[in-house]
């Protein structure tokens, strides 16, 4: 985990700008199982009911599988990623060329789940571009509100 996702808490987005890069980062604590959690995230098809940031995503997120997403960032726009490791209700990454995005789900003492989200994104010509792609802390803090919220729900109805 970067020094930038543990800084990110209670559901507040961070970002820290580079010459080259710029990566963005939240958690939040979710009072639900992390398998509950993960299915959420691994469900590819189910993302736009529960996920306000979200408009589609085609595609089966599994290692090594190609995924095409829109987000209310970009809604004209298709990101075409490539899933690029899966650890079994822990760790998911895709991403790419551009940049990759990181979920990691930690299992606490006290029964709950850390869900950490970040995404870097850079390149050596990213200081050109930069200035056309927006902010996403926004966006970052409803996923991770979405995400606790459906996952509260579901953990309380199986109690």
């Amino acid at each position: 985990m970067t020094s930038t996702m543990t800084m990110a808490q209670n559901g507040i987005a961070t970002t820290e700008h580079k010459t080259f890069s710029r990566e963005t980062s939240v958690s939040i604590d979710v009072s639900a199982d992390p398998a509950i959690i993960w299915n959420l995230l691994v469900n590819a098809s189910d993302y736009p009911r529960w996920n306000a940031t979200i408009i589609s995503i085609d595609g089966r997120i599994a290692e090594g599988e190609k995924i095409r997403l829109k987000s209310t960032l970009a809604p004209k726009r298709v990101f075409k990623l490539k899933v690029k490791s899966l650890v079994n209700g822990k760790e998911m990454v895709w991403g790419d060329g551009q940049g990759t995005r990181t979920y990691k789900l930690t299992h606490n003492a006290d029964g709950t789940t850390t869900f950490a989200m970040s995404e870097k994104i850079g390149g050596f010509m990213f200081p050109l571009y930069a200035k056309h792609i927006p902010s996403f802390d926004k966006s970052f803090e409803q996923f991770a509100a979405d995400l606790k919220k459906e996952a509260e729900t579901i953990h309380s109805i199986k109690k």
